[in-house]
């Protein structure tokens, strides 16, 4: 959680002191932090979502070669992937807290309460005052649902994660396409889908000019539509999914399997050769079936009804997969003394998350949006991630820097202060060992 002041006795609720921290949680919070910014950047920020098929059908088949193959390796490698590492290590982090609080005695659930209240007060501003796609609102939500699951023994918790992860996306899958399942005919259901889309694809061109030319509350306005007619029912839908991998995070940070990664090194093996299958496997077939789909092999708007729901497992099986495989193989590296070396350059990054990631948003809307840069829609693949590694390499030197001098990232500040309902020490003291922070 939060540091309180020196003077807290051992039993009282406190933020966890720099010797307590663990680097390795750092470091794959640093990474995914990375991913999910080119995620948000390439198909979000960038306006790409916002293109008409047919113009984002030919950055796939017409591009330059470096943009036609960064295009299908977006899907295969980044898209989901990295929301599912952050999804995890939210849940992992809420374990690590509560064994904690267990270990001192101390009940935090009315601190963890208000640290999620703080959250999604921080969430909402987010989504409405800068961009519409944020996620620590939906964060903050499923965080209270979490608490239900802190006394259950292991094996429930394991057998809800995987029962989530396996149905969550079924179900969403199911509510999206129910009106085309209780359609008379097939061809009333393919008239369903393609009315769906063509309102999706009119509701992102009337929306278009607001974010290419529009002032700072044109965009906001234009955002606020946008989040409540297209993206907030998909992120209610998804949420049963995310709960799954919450919950994932949580059993393992129960089990303590991050905390003690030396004694697990023959389990991890195993695990990654295993999830590295089922990433290839999972993002190899809905690359197939995306590229029939763009060269029309496959009619989009004609699609078999079963189709969405074969391929819903596979593409859960290969964001769950490539996601475990980078966390895995990572903690194989970073108990190697050089790759320990160079992967915690991320850790400052990681433990400035709430920083970076609101930092990321700000930046990006001046760049992409009409009040700023204006390169909404304009710019290439290869020119999305090369943005997102150039500002991701800006946000490393600036957290090394800053947590040289500092407790804190200033948003894990607020979000402290606020907590704690008092203004938390911000600078460190002199012969401080490290940041204080919180997992």
């Amino acid at each position: 959680m939060t540091p309180a002041p020196s003077s807290a006795t051992p039993t009282d609720a406190r933020p966890v002191d720099s010797g307590e921290r663990l680097a390795l949680l750092d470091t794959l919070r640093g990474f995914a932090l990375c991913g999910v910014f080119i995620s948000n950047t390439f198909m979000w920020f960038s306006g790409r979502a916002f293109l008409p098929k047919e113009q984002l059908e030919a950055q796939f088949t017409q591009g330059s070669l470096i943009d036609r193959i960064i295009m299908p390796a977006f899907g295969i490698l980044v898209g989901g992937r990295f929301i599912t590492i952050f999804s995890f290590l939210f849940g992992l982090g809420f374990a690590v807290q509560m064994g904690r609080a267990d270990a001192r005695g101390s009940d935090i659930t009315r601190l963890y309460v208000r640290r999620l209240v703080v959250m999604l007060a921080l969430g909402l501003s987010h989504l409405y005052l800068i961009w519409y796609g944020d996620i620590l609102s939906n964060y903050a939500l499923l965080g209270f649902w979490l608490l239900l699951f802190r006394k259950r023994d292991d094996r429930t918790i394991l057998g809800w994660a995987i029962a989530l992860l396996v149905v969550g996306p079924l179900l969403t899958t199911f509510v999206l396409k129910l009106p085309q399942l209780l359609a008379a005919t097939p061809e009333a259901a393919a008239a369903l889908g393609k009315a769906q889309s063509e309102r999706s694809a009119a509701l992102k061109v009337a929306l278009f000019p607001s974010f290419t030319d529009g002032n700072w509350w044109d965009v906001v306005k234009a955002g606020a539509t946008f989040h409540r007619v297209e993206f907030l029912h998909i992120m209610v839908l998804h949420s049963v999914g995310l709960m799954g991998r919450f919950l994932l995070g949580f059993y393992v940070g129960r089990r303590r399997l991050f905390h003690d990664a030396s004694q697990h090194l023959p389990l991890f093996r195993r695990l990654l050769y295993g999830a590295l299958a089922m990433g290839v496997v999972g993002g190899g077939v809905g690359a197939v079936v995306q590229q029939l789909v763009i060269r029309k092999i496959l009619n989009p708007d004609a699609l078999p009804t079963w189709l969405p729901f074969a391929m819903t497992p596979i593409r859960t099986m290969g964001e769950v997969g490539f996601a475990a495989t980078y966390v895995l193989a990572i903690t194989l590296l970073f108990q190697r003394a050089t790759f320990q070396r160079i992967l915690s350059v991320l850790a400052p990054v990681g433990r400035m998350a709430l920083t970076n990631y609101l930092s990321q948003s700000v930046i990006s809307v001046l760049v992409f949006y009409g009040y700023g840069l204006g390169l909404f829609g304009k710019l290439a693949p290869s020119l999305c991630i090369l943005y997102c590694l150039g500002v991701f390499a800006v946000q490393i030197v600036f957290s090394h820097l800053w947590l040289s001098r500092f407790r804190f990232g200033p948003m894990e500040w607020v979000w402290r202060s606020l907590t704690y309902g008092k203004a938390q020490p911000m600078r460190k003291s002199a012969g401080s060992p490290g940041a204080a922070m919180a997992t």
